[in-house]
């Protein structure tokens, strides 16, 4: 069993950045993939950007350019900063790890962790 945990999450005004952090219980980030979702208020869950083991990333149209996943193997970390934010991307950040490729569908994703908050304010 593995357990991820996200932290730094809060509230930030529109266009300020922030940064968040998911520890897994053990190394996972090599040979998975691990993605980081979201989930707004009265909205679906959905795919915000993902890093494979090779260190291929992949990221939503919605966030391309203004968001960078990346991971620290020695501290078995996974990060997400999160620059020029606006309020639309206020949400429960989730992240995620799955053996095997990466995929924007919820499903295929063996562990996730609590979540952390962001808000975003205009």
């Amino acid at each position: 069993q593995v357990r991820l945990a996200e932290s730094g999450g809060g509230s930030v005004q529109a266009g300020e950045s922030l940064g968040i952090s998911c520890k897994a219980s053990k190394y996972t980030l090599g040979g998975y993939c691990s993605g980081w979702f979201r989930q707004g208020p009265g909205k679906n869950r959905e795919g915000v950007a993902a890093i494979y083991s090779d260190g291929t990333t992949g990221y939503a149209d919605s966030v391309k350019g203004r968001f960078t996943v990346n991971k620290d193997k020695e501290k078995n970390t996974l990060y997400l900063q999160m620059n020029s934010l606006k309020p639309e991307d206020t949400a429960m950040y989730y992240c995620a790890a799955r053996f095997g490729w990466c995929s924007w569908y919820n499903h295929v994703y063996d562990y996730w962790g609590q979540g952390t908050q962001v808000t975003v304010a205009s």
